[in-house]
């Protein structure tokens, strides 16, 4: 359903479910899947791919062309997935040559202020706070959890379940399961409350605390606690996740608190 006042260019493909509010903006090669809401105010620009059940609140402008200036118009995406909540004035912008898309998964909570830059990938189940500045090509893995006001610098990586402290200025890549904070960002034990919430078993919480004894509280350094961590510790899915998002690391992960 839309609103007299909207501007839906005739070749966007829109559910008829939808709702457009008054104000809207929506170019061609756009596509909006059924029972997403988009609220007063909202651009949607050529190349935005909405899934179902989003709502998008006032302000938003999705799909707007890189902040980059090696971008030359090329044809590419950004893809936001089901049930999935844009909050006001957030700003996603779509890939480059680079990558081809920018991507948010499905049921996440983006709040107000946030930006996610060109060709960055979020998962799925992933909470952006309020006013979260997101470069370039970063990744952040499913059920990561952001603070407000987070400052992530291009090409890190932010491991799945997660919890960043609000405030945090990131240059390192976050392993998986651990909390960061401080300045500068610091390893500050593993994330065990959301672990729990998500049905950890506390056996897995403790196997995940011992992984990251070897890393962080052992005296060695990262490369000898990933060997010691292997010949020493069985293996299991998290384990393997860690060992291999640590030996994948391209900006090197981030220290313990001194």
């Amino acid at each position: 359903m839309k609103q007299p006042l909207a501007y839906v260019h005739p070749a966007a493909k829109i559910h008829p479910s939808v709702i457009i509010d008054p104000f809207v903006t929506i170019e061609q090669n756009v596509e909006i899947g059924e029972g997403t809401r988009i609220g007063s105010n909202v651009t949607i620009m050529e190349g935005t791919r909405i899934g179902k059940n989003c709502t998008i609140f006032p302000g938003a402008v999705l799909g707007a062309v890189p902040q980059d200036l090696k971008f030359q118009g090329e044809d590419t995406v950004a893809i936001i997935g089901d049930n999935t909540v844009i909050r006001e004035c957030v700003t996603v912008h779509r890939g480059t040559a680079s990558k081809g898309k920018t991507v948010v998964g499905s049921n996440c909570l983006i709040m107000a202020y946030c930006h996610v830059a060109h060709d960055c990938v979020i998962g799925d189940n992933v909470i952006m706070s309020n006013a979260t500045q997101v470069a370039g090509e970063v990744v952040i893995d499913n059920f990561a959890i952001v603070g407000g006001g987070t400052l992530i610098h291009q090409f890190c990586h932010i491991g799945p379940h997660v919890m960043i402290q609000g405030g945090a200025l990131i240059n390192k890549d976050i392993p998986p399961y651990v909390k960061a904070a401080h300045e500068p960002i610091a390893y500050c034990g593993i994330n065990s409350i959301g672990l729990r919430r998500r049905n950890f078993s506390n056996e897995t919480i403790r196997d995940i605390q011992d992984i990251y004894r070897y890393l962080y509280l052992s005296g060695l350094n990262f490369s000898d606690a990933i060997e010691r961590i292997e010949a020493e510790l069985p293996a299991s899915k998290e384990r393997d996740e860690i060992i291999l998002f640590v030996r994948n690391s391209k900006r090197g992960i981030i220290r313990g608190y001194v």
